[in-house]
């Protein structure tokens, strides 16, 4: 299990530059196995999550070619199989979504249950009732579900409206443009990602429309063509870098993002007292003495971003007062204030509701991560800590953030991979 160690008490201060993102890339390069041609994917993270998808896309046939640094050329003339293997799908959650490409592309799929970060039941009873909207047999034995139709058909699929989920939105979307006739997706997800992968399969050749809102209308058709498409920029690690800021008392920029993408998480954090200034492409916060108390609850895009649940209870962790944040998206995503703890924070939980009484400092100890954006923000703890703290289980970081150390210590944090190098305390 990787490390990483950190020496706290340095405010983070400059410019990153934000890579593609994770779960932007990871349906797009699922949705190329779509296409009897070569697709050239521009912006995809150099992550973990991005390295088990290609190698998916490979054990099908699919020839992955690095052209330029992020610049993949995929080829997926021809899909040679039609089943997952489930060392791969055990790694991550998004392995799943080649399940419906592959029931378009050649009429069967044989997916694991897909595996990744330990967040609480996340089922896949949305897809596979998706699946069979369009006309599928599905049948799930032994942990592996079996999908065939010898030739999909539009139909009406109803997503759950409290959390309009991402994953069945893409993998059912994915499947429905070769389905002969019209399908309608109702609460679909309008996360950027979606978004995006929605974009991808348009510039394809497929007939998506009502793109970003909660009612997508897919018109089938019979083959999609090659395309060159740009992943776009990670909200997520942007959001990290500002969090960052925030609770060391620094001063961090991020650029080459959508600012509209990140204006959940702005509005959200600007309650703290931080300064936030957006210019074009950029992000800039500046942190303004103890943060200020505040609530926050996630909920799906346009609401404020489960994923940076976890950097922002660190933000109220230190914050003057006590705050609440109440989790929607996922059962088990709190778990790691266990962790907080051992750092001298005041979190208590109570079902999907955390509550925290800020205090004035945190101290560094030994920690372990549990799910990439838990490890992420204990990784911004550390940061802010008086002292040393090693994190345990630093490859979950390693799947959705490209470079972290690096660009941790691009912006002045003392941090490292390597237990003896050795790291000074800010005086």
């Amino acid at each position: 299990m990787s490390k990483i160690y950190i020496a706290g008490g340095s405010p983070l201060h400059g410019d990153i530059n934000v890579s593609g993102s994770k779960n932007g890339a990871l349906p797009v390069l699922a949705a190329s196995l779509l296409v009897p041609g070569e697709t050239t994917v521009e912006n995809v993270p150099d992550i973990e999550d991005v390295a088990t998808m290609i190698e998916m896309l490979r054990a099908l046939g699919v020839r992955v070619d690095t052209i330029a640094p992020g610049v993949l050329r995929i080829d997926a003339t021809n899909v040679a199989s039609a089943t997952a293997p489930h060392d791969l799908v055990r790694r991550m959650r998004a392995s799943f979504y080649v399940s419906g490409p592959l029931l378009a592309r050649l009429g069967e799929t044989e997916v694991p249950l897909p595996g990744g970060c330990v967040l609480g039941p996340r089922p896949v009873n949305f897809h596979i009732e998706g699946f069979k909207a369009l006309g599928a047999e599905v049948v799930e034995t032994h942990g592996v579900v079996h999908a065939k139709a010898s030739s999909l058909r539009g139909g009406r699929i109803l997503l759950e409206p409290r959390y309009r989920s991402a994953g069945a939105t893409n993998n059912t979307m994915m499947a429905a443009v070769l389905a002969k006739g019209t399908t309608v997706i109702e609460n679909a997800s309008r996360e950027p990602e979606t978004v995006d992968c929605a974009h991808f399969l348009n510039k394809a050749g497929a007939r998506i429309s009502g793109i970003g809102g909660t009612t997508i209308v897919i018109e089938g058709v019979k083959r999609l063509h090659g395309c060159r498409h740009r992943v776009i920029p990670d909200r997520m690690e942007a959001g990290t870098y500002l969090l960052g800021a925030a609770v060391t008392g620094g001063d961090v920029a991020v650029h080459g993002v959508n600012v509209s993408h990140l204006m959940p998480l702005i509005e959200t954090v600007q309650k703290a007292g931080v300064e936030i200034t957006m210019v074009d492409n950029s992000v800039r916060l500046r942190a303004r003495g103890r943060p200020r108390a505040f609530d926050a609850a996630t909920g799906p895009y346009p609401g404020f971003p489960t994923d940076m649940q976890p950097a922002t209870v660190v933000l109220m962790a230190l914050a003057n007062g006590t705050s609440h944040m109440e989790e929607t998206i996922f059962s088990a995503r709190l778990g790691y204030t266990d962790e907080l703890r051992r750092m001298g924070t005041d979190v208590r939980v109570i079902s999907q509701l955390a509550i925290v009484r800020g205090v004035k400092k945190l101290t560094g100890a030994p920690i372990e991560a549990s799910d990439i954006r838990a490890g992420a923000g204990l990784a911004l703890a550390g940061l802010a800590a008086e002292g040393h703290t090693e994190i345990s289980g630093a490859e979950f970081i390693a799947r959705g953030y490209e470079n972290f150390v690096e660009k941790l210590a691009q912006l002045g944090a003392q941090v490292t991979t390597h237990r003896n190098q050795k790291l000074c305390l800010a005086s």
